[in-house]
């Protein structure tokens, strides 16, 4: 269910983009839940002047390797199972490739479970 999208800056590894989707879909998994095998992810570098990230916004200090993470998923979760999932991802981007918990940013997308499509013409969710 969730559609991951991940803008980084350019010239990180394939290995760097790697472990940045595994510790996003392990969080998913194991922190919102979302069922195994549930990965869909849009891993995009860009060049220095198509990702703009202010470097002080709400007075975090971030860097040039700032990230932002966007997640489309099911509405209905609770602010603390947010905070937890948050901190998941963060905690596990320091510990698995250095990167400062400052320089994750994280948007979520609630939709309706109707709006998924995964194939087929169908809206496997919709009731």
């Amino acid at each position: 269910m969730p559609l991951v999208r991940i803008d980084v800056p350019s010239g990180t590894t394939d290995d760097y983009r790697r472990a940045i989707g595994d510790v996003v879909y392990a969080a998913l998994t194991e922190v919102m839940k979302a069922p195994q095998n549930d990965r869909f992810q849009i891993i995009t570098e860009h060049a220095p002047a198509n990702l703009i990230i202010d470097p002080t916004y709400l007075n975090i200090q971030r860097s040039p390797a700032a990230i932002i993470i966007q997640i489309t998923l099911n509405d209905g979760r609770s602010v603390d199972l947010k905070k937890a999932f948050y901190k998941a991802i963060a905690d596990g981007l320091q510990a698995r490739i250095g990167l400062r918990r400052e320089d994750v940013f994280i948007s979520l997308l609630e939709v309706k479970k109707e709006n998924w499509s995964f194939g087929n013409g169908e809206a496997q969710y919709a009731t």
